[in-house]
């Protein structure tokens, strides 16, 4: 089982302690058992929050590359007397 980030302590650690004020200012429950309620409503929040948060990209194994690059050869077909072409001399405009 992964350990969670920083990332996901600190927005579910939020998430509860804003969600909680919310919900008490909200509901303006004074009782323990509302109390006690919105807190559990606030952790399971909390929790979702932290859940959702992208955790660290996961580490796969490289693919195998050869240590030394493997020689390249390219060859270049030479030019046939078709394909080359005159220079072209135009005139200077006067």
């Amino acid at each position: 089982m992964p350990r969670p980030t920083v990332a996901q302590f600190a927005y579910g650690s939020c998430a509860v302690i804003l969600s909680t004020l919310a919900l008490l200012l909200l509901s303006g429950t004074s009782s323990g058992a509302g109390v006690a309620a919105v807190a559990v409503v606030a952790l399971a929040l909390g929790l979702v929050v932290a859940v959702r948060v992208p955790g660290p990209a996961s580490r796969r194994p490289a693919a195998a590359r050869p240590a030394t690059p493997l020689p390249v050869r390219a060859t270049v077909p030479s030019p046939s007397r078709e394909q080359v072409r005159e220079p072209v001399h135009e005139r200077a405009a006067s």
